[in-house]
Formats: structure tokens, sequence, C-alpha cells
């Protein structure tokens, strides 16, 4: 089973967030399912620095939307899968945040970047193959960035028509981030006027990209069950819900998973000593080692709740200023690292400036720095509004680190709350609240806090947080079936 896994990041080369961590690690695991998976990723400089064995594939490029010149390469990834790579400078060339400009507002040609990485990943299946060597039998796309994949493998068959056509499966990572531009764009994008429509890529009067990856992909997916419930709603389908409900035969929600090799508190090379579930004495030390590092009173009995996220009311972190002040007055301690809105950055700060040894905020993105958090905080916080999954509060559940969570999405689907009824059976793993209220979040901070107080049962929840599996294997038997289902379909 041949798969092109196309992505706009990927882990270590590229990351804004958890796809880059799933572009990381579910190829590895699909190819040891049974799986030939090579990635296509657009030619960032980091991209193409970070890619070994890097060679030129075919002939140059010269029909991509917007016309900008390209080569195709295929190099190596650090961890050795094949990748591809769209090399095209005046698309790619740029320094910083791979959507963003200097100035914190999306690249002006996102439009163009875009549909050319979607529009090559399509030459994959023409009759004239971007590589002679090697075709896929599925296309697989990821968020709005590759949504036009399947659109024009359907509308283009003058391009793209070849001698099968591979299945197309369209992962939404997070439905709020869908891609939606003029509609004077139709005829630089490539896409037909015919397809300005309902039934084709057309969305409140412009051209939605993720729109056309969920009506034209043949099959759809979502990065946890619950999630893929809740955008069939109007609560959380923003604005796709309909469209969604009526391929729901067709959509599939598959759990992340979470690799191992890097989150693991038994051979973190980032962290203050190395620990595991038979032997916490180690996260004490990273406790210690943590309170150091934010300023923080160096108090083994006060309880440590960190934020690891990008500081955004999306993900309930307005939340967490609410509540603190009362978590502070109970004995707990704060750190926090992220950067996002710049009225909740500052919110932070000012917290940290009236409680200096209780709260410790670092505004950015420290990959070191995270993995020190998870293994030295005895409270992880992840009170989003809405989360198609979540991976830091698996990784929390890895390190002993109890996941305080808000009930929705892949949290809902990961976390299971230390009521008492699941404290005393042994299935509690960590803590959940319901409504996005302050009010709820500091009453599952105040039973926290009371089950912090009572060492023994502590303990015993942190040892079967740490042995709870969210590795890739089984969500990578999951796709492999989806795959069969899909590809290839003959033609001709």
């Amino acid at each position: 089973m041949r798969v092109l896994f196309v992505t706009p990041e990927c882990y270590p080369l590229v990351k804004t967030g958890g796809l880059a961590d799933v572009s990381a690690a579910l190829p590895p695991a699909l190819n040891r399912a049974g799986a030939e998976v090579r990635l296509l990723l657009p030619g960032y400089p980091a991209v193409l620095n970070g890619l070994t064995d890097l060679q030129p594939v075919g002939n140059p490029l010269t029909d991509l939307p917007g016309g900008a010149p390209a080569t195709l390469r295929i190099g190596r990834m650090p961890g050795g899968v094949l990748a591809y790579v769209l090399d095209a400078p005046s698309l790619y060339d740029r320094p910083g945040n791979p959507y963003l400009g200097p100035d914190g507002k999306d690249w002006p040609d996102n439009a163009e970047r875009f549909a050319a990485l979607s529009w090559c990943a399509a030459g994959f299946a023409a009759e004239d193959g971007l590589d002679p060597w090697w075709r896929p039998d599925v296309l697989h796309g990821h968020d709005w960035q590759t949504g036009l994949i399947p659109a024009y493998l359907e509308l283009r068959p003058d391009r793209f028509a070849g001698p099968f056509r591979p299945g197309t499966v369209t992962t939404i990572h997070n439905i709020a981030y869908q891609g939606l531009f003029g509609a004077w764009m139709m005829s630089d994008l490539g896409l037909p006027s015919a397809a300005f429509r309902i039934d084709g890529v057309e969305y409140y009067g412009g051209v939605g990209f993720l729109k056309a990856g969920c009506f034209y992909s043949d099959r759809l997916t979502t990065v946890s069950p619950t999630y893929a419930h809740e955008i069939q709603t109007a609560e959380h389908g923003a604005g796709l819900e309909g469209l969604l409900a009526t391929r729901a035969e067709a959509l599939t929600g598959i759990l992340n998973g979470v690799d191992y090799d890097i989150w693991d508190p038994a051979t973190d090379a980032h962290i203050a000593a190395r620990y595991g579930a038979a032997d916490l004495g180690g996260k004490d030390l990273c406790k210690a080692d943590l309170q150091a590092t934010f300023g923080l009173d160096r108090r083994a009995d006060a309880p440590l709740a960190a934020v690891v996220s990008r500081l955004t009311g999306h993900k309930g972190l307005d939340l967490v200023l609410e509540a603190a002040s009362q978590w502070i007055a109970w004995g707990g301690q704060l750190a926090v690292l992220g950067n996002g809105e710049p009225a909740l950055e500052a919110g932070f700060r000012h917290l940290a400036t009236w409680y200096p040894k209780s709260v410790g905020v670092r505004i950015g993105y420290d990959e070191a720095l995270s993995h020190r958090i998870q293994a030295g905080a005895d409270l992880f916080l992840v009170p989003s509004r809405s989360e198609p999954c979540g991976l830091t509060q698996m990784y929390a559940l890895k390190y002993g680190t109890l996941p305080l969570v808000r009930r929705t999405g892949g949290l809902a689907d990961t976390i299971v709350d230390a009521n008492p009824a699941a404290v005393n059976d042994g299935s509690a793993t960590g803590f959940q609240f319901v409504n996005a209220t302050a009010q709820e979040l500091t009453w599952a901070l105040r039973r926290a806090a009371a089950l912090y107080r009572k060492p023994e049962r502590w303990h015993v929840l942190q040892q079967h947080a740490m042995t709870r599996d969210f590795g890739w294997h089984g969500p990578a038997e999951e796709y492999m079936e989806l795959y069969r289902a899909v590809a290839p379909v003959l033609v001709g």
C-alpha cells in the first residue's frame, strides 16, 4: 500500500502545533504496519536544510497555480522516512512562521502557496506522474492546506487523469482553520468556473479549501471519535456541520497517538532526572528544577499546575487567568509556556508580577522546556473550549502529571475523571469539568488540590496514568483499514 502523506508541517523541521508531531510519528507507524509511506512537504528553508540526500525528481514543474517555477526533490527525514519537497522559492523561501508574515498576518499569497502543494500532490496521479518510479495508491492530505487535492482529481481530469485514480483521504485536525479565499481566484487556482457552486468549492461566497476537501475526498477523518461527532453540530462545526452530517458515513474519528520515543520520562534527555511508574523519585527532582527555572518558591508541598499552549480564548486560557488567584490562595503554583493573543500574554505577565513566587511565565515556544514542564508539574491544564484531540494531555499522562481538562473532543476520549467511583476502581487518570466557565474550572482545581493533599491516593493516580498506552500502533492499524477501503480505484 503506497501512501503519499501530504502535510504543511512536520517535526522537527517545521512545527506550529500538534499536526507537526502527527506528521512525524504516524508515517513510521504506518510503515511498520505494512504501508510504504512518503511525505510531501512545502519547500520551506528548514525543510530543504533538514532533509538529507536531497535529489531532484523528474523535470521542473511549470504549471503550478500562480505560475511559480518549482522543482520536486526527494530526501530523507531525520527519522529515515522518504520525503518529497516542493522546492518553489517564490512561494516558500521565507523566514519565520510558515503561514504568517513578519507583521503577524497571513501571507497574502497563501492561496497560491497551498494550492501549489495540492496541485503537486495530484500530479502523482497523472499519466505522466511526477515520479516515474513511484505512484501512490492513496493521497492523504492534512488540514485546509491540502484540501484541493481531491478537488483537482475530480475537476481537472484533463490534467490529472492517469492509469488509476488513487484513493483520497482528508484529515481535519482543527475545523476552525478552513482556508477561505476570494472567488476571483478560481482561475488562478486552476479550478473550472463551473465548480463555484454549493456542490463544489464555493463556501460563503469564496473558495473554501477545507470545504473542497470535505466535499470531494473519498473518506474523511478527524483526530478523535468525540470530535467527529461534535463537528457535525452547529456548536463545533464552524459552518461545515451540514456538509459533514451528509457525509457522516465517510467520516471517521481516529484518535491521535503519542511518540513514546520522544515523550517518555524514562529516556527523556531534556529533563533533570529520569523516572518511571515504578519509581517516581526522579519526578521530585524535576519539580525542584522547574520551580527554580520559573523563579517559584521551592516547595515540595505546593501543587504545581502548568500550561503549555497557544494563549488563546479558544484554548480556554482566559479561564485559567480568572481561576488563578483562588488556586494560589490554596497554596498552588502555576507555570505557563506559550504565546498568542496579546491580551492573554499581558494578563499572564501581570499575574506573574503580582505573584512572583507562585506564578512563572515564559512567552514563546521552547521544545526542551515543554518537556521539563511535563516532568516537573503535578497538574497539567487543558481547559479548551474545543479540542480536536490534544496531545499535551497524553504526554502529561506518561509523565505522571495529572491532566485537568474540559470534557470536549479528544480530551473527553483520553482522560477519566477522578470522581469517587473512578478513584475507587482505579480507572481515574485526571480531572474533567464540563462547562467553559471559570467557576467550573475553579471547582475542578479545588478537587485536584484536595486529592493532592492525600499523597498515597495521588501517587496511585499517577501510576495508573503512566501505564495508559496511547502509542501509534492502534491508530496506524485503523488508518491501514481505511486505506484498503479506498484504493486503488481502477479507471479506463
